[in-house]
């Protein structure tokens, strides 16, 4: 009975010890790695809107002159804000 009890022990501080190293082992792994790349599981990255600087999949997004937008409306009013500019320094 003993020896079954000592077994039991021996094997419990062992499991223990090995689940203690996988964590630090994936701790370790994640800091040398540094951050993820932005995507969700499909690999979709996030883009923010230039007007309202909400975040997006860059699927659901519109691009227009290099700068991204959540809707069409957004993007009307920041490139008539930007013609507006421009006409004011000419």
């Amino acid at each position: 009975m003993n020896l079954l009890l000592i077994r039991l022990i021996i094997f419990a501080v062992l499991f223990f010890a090995g689940l203690k190293l996988y964590r630090m082992y994936r701790e370790w792994k994640l800091d040398r790695d540094g951050p993820q790349q932005e995507g969700d599981e499909a690999g979709n990255r996030m883009v923010r809107c230039r007007w309202c600087q909400v975040h997006l999949p860059e699927d659901d997004a519109l691009r227009e002159k290099g700068d991204w937008f959540c809707s069409g409306d957004h993007r009307d009013k920041y490139l008539s804000e930007q013609t507006e500019e421009q006409n004011k320094d000419d």
